[in-house]
């Protein structure tokens, strides 16, 4: 059966959730958004290409950058409506030089950073 991106259940502003995750780790990377045309560049290029809300435009993860994301797999939930793309991360995933977005945790009431930047 081949797959229709329009088969996922976007948000009334067309948009789907889309979540990264390092495809031999398993670490969680970055959360951003999609819609119907990023999800088609993605499984059309091999890289991953999300949607920026705030500049209303397409972004493909490292064009500016380097720190490309390379399409491994693409799944998606049960309920259609949240994107898994496993990938090869090159250099960190996050704006702010971390590997993961995912750099804080709270433990015990406490804010606790689990990584530095990358240098």
């Amino acid at each position: 059966m081949a797959f229709d991106p329009a088969s996922l259940k976007y948000d009334d502003k067309g948009l789907i959730p889309a979540i990264a995750q390092d495809h031999v780790s398993g670490e969680v990377l970055m959360m951003a958004w999609m819609n119907r045309e990023a999800v088609e560049k993605t499984l059309e290029t091999g890289k991953v290409t999300y949607w920026s809300r705030s500049r209303q435009a397409f972004w493909i993860k490292g064009e500016t950058s380097g720190h490309v994301q390379a399409l491994v797999d693409f799944r998606y939930d049960c309920d259609s409506d949240c994107i898994l793309v496993t990938v090869d991360q090159t250099g960190p995933a996050c704006h702010t030089n971390r590997r993961s977005c995912f750099y804080r945790a709270v433990r015990e009431g406490e804010v606790v950073e689990l990584s530095a930047p990358m240098e």
